[in-house]
């Protein structure tokens, strides 16, 4: 079981820029990063939404975001289109990183799938934070308490 405190696992995974991207991409800079279900559903195009309604607050924090699903990346590229995100999403449609980050399991009714699940690294790759509870519409909100000092009881 992944904990505050272990180094991240690695992933390489193609983005909704079109580059493939590594977790060392992102040292120097916290790393707010994402797992979520499916691309424009209602949960998560409100997550997406509200992430990047607050995209220049958690950058100000030396914060990237970055969103996972096993969508693809025509699915991520209209996605990203529709709602003008402003954030890198990557695909992986083999579930390999979902499920090493244990972001994978049973979602009650809907069956087993990607769980809504955040983890904000460090600037070296450890993980800060877990939240394993995610308020969908108001996300944004929980990762700056965070980002700002506020310790998460999720």
């Amino acid at each position: 079981m992944l904990e505050k405190g272990e180094t991240a696992p690695d992933f390489s995974l193609e983005g909704s820029d079109g580059k493939r991207h590594k977790l060392a991409d992102f040292r120097g800079k916290r790393l707010v990063l994402y797992f979520y279900p499916k691309d424009d559903t209602p949960g998560c195009t409100a997550e997406a939404k509200c992430l990047n309604s607050s995209i220049g607050e958690i950058r100000k924090k030396g914060a990237e975001v970055v969103g996972i699903s096993a969508d693809s990346l025509d699915s991520h590229a209209k996605f990203t289109n529709k709602y003008g995100l402003g954030f890198l999403l990557l695909s992986d449609p083999e579930k390999k990183t979902i499920k090493e980050y244990e972001a994978y399991g049973s979602r009650g009714i809907f069956g087993e799938g990607t769980l809504r699940k955040t983890f904000i690294i460090d600037e070296k790759g450890k993980i800060l934070e877990i939240f394993q509870k995610v308020d969908a519409a108001h996300h944004d909100k929980e990762v700056l308490a965070f980002l700002n000092g506020k310790s998460s009881s999720k």
